[in-house]
């Protein structure tokens, strides 16, 4: 018979499957070995049309990663990362190994206690702006993990940025192959273990702002509501390229959104852009000097909106050997 997983692990994987993932298609799997848990890429889980490379579900994975890693660190134990240690099997992202223990710090603490209240929030955000501290705590959590994060309002970028999030939802709607994936993955009962119920969808919205709810994650159930005109974007990059450089960018973009959540923030992903390759081509050249981006955030105040399930760790989790910790 084997060893049930000890206390600290489960809490880690419950904090680990909160993490973000597009259409909450939780492309991850872990391994857990002794000191040791492994973050996996499920390629099953993959959108074939919006993502073939696997570029967000990478991301996902960093996300899953960092929440681990910030509930191991506010447990009391040290960590040593590793992202994409062993070049033969590419799917394995990141592994966390325990490395001692440590005092936990009031802030680890309370990012691994924002982890259970932070969701993907579609609704309308208050007419109410973000203060320059809160702007400058979310950028400080995005370099702690290697990556920047840039609020478009500062540059000139927020209007041809906004204008190929609107390019990207075009192309999209005019793809059937794209519509059936996202048509697969939203619009679920609200006892789907995976996808995005219409529960935690956003109502239609009335009138046109400068960025839009994308279609799929509009509820009609619910009456047309006024979205913020403005607001607050920023954009994620990091200094380098490729599948390292997304899995990082993971880690530091799941940072961002948690000390968000800690501020009493708003956030959801405007991945429009990124989904198409004309507007992706687009949106890297207008960064093109400054960093690769991964991932527009929408910020700020907003009502309050229902977390979206997550598969039960026992079916994401493969358990090797005896766990020591």
């Amino acid at each position: 018979m084997s060893r049930p997983l000890p206390s600290v692990f489960d809490q880690a994987l419950a904090s680990a499957v909160r993490a973000p993932s597009p259409h909450n298609t939780q492309p991850w799997r872990f391994a857990v070995r002794p000191d040791t848990v492994e973050v996996w890429l499920d390629r099953e889980r993959v959108l074939a049309v919006a993502d073939p490379a696997g570029r967000e579900a990478r991301l996902a994975c960093g996300a899953a990663a960092f929440n681990l890693q910030i509930c191991l660190r506010a447990n009391g134990f040290a960590t040593l990362v590793r992202m994409l240690p062993d070049p033969a099997e590419p799917a394995l992202a990141v592994t966390v190994r325990l490395d001692g223990n440590q005092k936990s710090t009031a802030a680890e603490r309370r990012l691994a206690e924002a982890v259970f209240r932070r969701h993907t929030n579609r609704r309308p955000l208050l007419d109410k702006a973000v203060p320059p501290a809160a702007r400058v705590a979310l950028k400080a959590a995005a370099l702690d993990e290697g990556g920047q994060l840039e609020f478009l309002d500062a540059s000139g970028r927020y209007t041809p940025v906004a204008s190929l999030v609107r390019q990207a939802e075009a192309l999209q709607a005019e793809d059937p192959e794209f519509r059936r994936e996202t048509a697969f993955w939203t619009q679920r009962d609200a006892s789907s273990p995976d996808g995005v119920p219409k529960t935690a969808s956003g109502p239609p919205p009335r009138g046109h702002g400068v960025v839009s709810l994308r279609a799929s994650h509009e509820n009609r159930d619910l009456p047309e509501r006024e979205y913020e005109r403005e607001p607050l974007l920023g954009v994620l990059l990091t200094r380098d390229h490729g599948p390292y450089a997304e899995v990082r960018a993971g880690m530091a973009m799941q940072r961002v959104l948690l000390t968000a959540t800690a501020e009493g923030l708003a956030t959801s992903f405007l991945s429009q852009p990124f989904e198409t390759p004309r507007t992706r081509e687009a949106l890297a050249a207008l960064f093109a000097g400054l960093g690769q981006p991964h991932t527009l955030l929408r910020i700020g105040y907003g009502y309050p909106a229902r977390l979206t399930a997550r598969r039960p760790v026992e079916d994401v989790l493969t358990r090797h050997g005896d766990v020591n910790a």
